[in-house]
């Protein structure tokens, strides 16, 4: 069922969602005759809680209760927007928004080029121009003449209430900010960025943002050194632990470098990696040693954390996590940083922070650069010898938002998994800049506050499910080995959600991992290398 929402409805003064999603009214999955259903929030979370757009909600915020609690909230919206179209508040993406809400044509094409729109069964709340539409008409009627004076005849229709700030606060996190929709726009409209521009303003104004991505994301980052907890000790041990395992498994002892002055290389992980899937940051280890890469990692706070979740709603948690970076990499005298199997990372870091940080931080003073040209570089050099036989099992390539449609780094990949691999890998329907986001982009991998790892499970990860399903159609049979190479933390997240979530790993025999254990798993100097292996957590 699609529920007919008007733009205006988002200020009904009632607690029921506008949207109550069902399993039944959302995309069919191929080969899922299963599924479980929705379940709604229960009647404590209810009570003390919002869940007025579609049930769901990553906000562990009490409902306002008084006259001055719902007002505070009107206030700070209205300052925020003010100042999200103040030139010298928002001098960051300010042309970007301004273009977007001045020329959009609402001709829709970028609906048909979201997941999330498609997944949910095609909600209005969803499509990527709804949102837009509403901060549009809110910026009309408070902020413009005509709109001030005639209001619903200039389509100024839309009341500010706390309701109206809630929800649009809500749906500005049913976006993954991949950007998808902008590529498709005709005219270059970017509403993804919208939804980018209104978390700043609920954060850099008002304080409002997911626990997992605000205060045990960027502020934890700042405090500890990572957004994990993990601090540069627990890193050390980490590091230790890696180099016992790695002795073990291949019967060679690696010393990984750490924080070696001159290197031409700070390579950066993602610290999840460390904590969730320390084979990759091993297998990092040992490619780079056996390619005679002088490189280093460093254990200084936010060294060992490429990390920079602010680049998904707050300029100034972004910038801070940017600037520490590129220091410590000018302390230690690198050549240049490389970034780890991270996708946003990959964004912040090679493209976000030439724009903000000045001089001698610039791009061309201290240069980024991805790990995958590196990765190809190595493998074509012969240099190390590989065995493609190794990996004798069907493999799909997902590509990152961040790493292929936002900044084209598309072949090198491709060119690795041909050398290494015994098998052509098998492209999603569509791949490369057009390929579909895994549905945890923008923090939402991480995002499990109340219901919302429910709504993420069943609605944004539900494309990225169906083309993995779709890549292997005619060898789903168990016995045929499939790997999802995702070469990005929060993608590898995501595909581990929907690996379990509909038991891909038991019917099909499915699993995932990064690039780099495939390039390891195939040399032929050391012994097979990748488990094949599900594990939830």
């Amino acid at each position: 069922m699609r529920y007919n929402v008007r733009f205006k409805d988002v200020a009904k003064l009632t607690d029921e969602p506008l949207v109550p999603l069902k399993v039944e009214d959302l995309e069919k999955l191929p080969g899922i005759d299963d599924e479980s259903p929705i379940q709604p929030p229960s009647a404590k979370w209810l009570e003390r809680y919002d869940f007025s757009l579609d049930g769901h909600s990553p906000f562990e915020i009490l409902k306002p209760k008084t006259q001055e609690e719902k007002e505070r909230l009107v206030f700070g919206f209205m300052s925020g927007l003010e100042k999200l179209l103040d030139p010298q508040s928002n001098w960051t993406f300010l042309k970007i928004l301004k273009l977007t809400l001045d020329y959009c044509v609402r001709c829709q094409t970028c609906s048909e080029a979201c997941h999330v729109y498609i997944s949910s069964g095609r909600q209005e709340i969803y499509r990527p121009t709804f949102r837009s539409e509403i901060l549009r008409r809110l910026y009309q009627r408070y902020f413009t003449p005509s709109g001030k004076l005639l209001k619903s005849f200039v389509g100024a229709d839309i009341e500010l209430n706390f309701k109206t700030v809630w929800r649009l606060l809500e749906l500005a996190y049913r976006c993954n900010v991949c950007r998808r929709c902008a590529m498709y726009c005709p005219i270059g409209v970017d509403n993804a960025l919208i939804a980018r521009e209104i978390r700043k303003l609920f954060s850099q104004e008002m304080g409002l943002a997911p626990l997992e991505i605000l205060k045990k994301g960027t502020q934890q980052h700042l405090a500890v050194g990572s957004s994990t907890g993990m601090t540069p000790a627990a890193f050390k041990m980490f590091v230790e632990s890696i180099e016992e395992d790695i002795e073990e498994r291949i019967g060679k002892k690696i010393k990984i470098p750490v924080d070696k002055k001159g290197a031409d290389i700070l390579l950066i992980h993602n610290a999840g990696e460390f904590m969730a899937w320390p084979d990759n940051p091993a297998a990092f280890a040992i490619l780079f040693d056996a390619a005679g890469i002088n490189y280093t990692l460093s254990s200084e706070p936010l060294g060992y954390d490429v990390v920079g979740y602010g680049l998904w709603f707050d300029d100034m948690e972004a910038t801070r996590t940017l600037l520490r970076h590129v220091l410590i990499a000018k302390e230690l005298g690198v050549k240049k940083i490389v970034v780890g199997e991270c996708g946003h990372a990959h964004k912040g870091l090679c493209v976000i922070s030439d724009r903000i940080l000045p001089g001698d931080l610039a791009l061309s003073e201290m240069p980024r650069e991805s790990c995958f040209p590196l990765f190809w570089d190595i493998v074509k050099s012969g240099r190390i010898k590989f065995d493609p036989s190794r990996n004798n099992f069907h493999t799909t390539l997902h590509d990152s938002c961040n790493i292929v449609r936002l900044m084209g780094i598309y072949k090198p990949q491709r060119d690795v998994v041909k050398a290494v691999c015994a098998k052509p890998t098998r492209e999603m329907t569509p791949h490369g800049a057009f390929n579909y986001c895994c549905g945890g982009g923008s923090g939402f991998a991480i995002m499990n506050t109340l219901n919302f790892g429910q709504w993420r499970k069943k609605v944004s990860e539900r494309m990225k499910t169906k083309q993995v399903i779709e890549a292997f159609k005619d060898v789903l049979d168990p016995k045929e080995q499939k790997y999802v190479i995702a070469a990005c933390s929060n993608c590898k997240g995501a595909l581990r959600d929907l690996i379990g979530q509909y038991g891909l790993f038991e019917k099909y025999n499915i699993i995932y991992g990064g690039l780099v254990e495939l390039i390891v798993n195939a040399m032929v100097d050391i012994p097979p290398f990748l488990k094949w292996e599900f594990e939830t957590h």
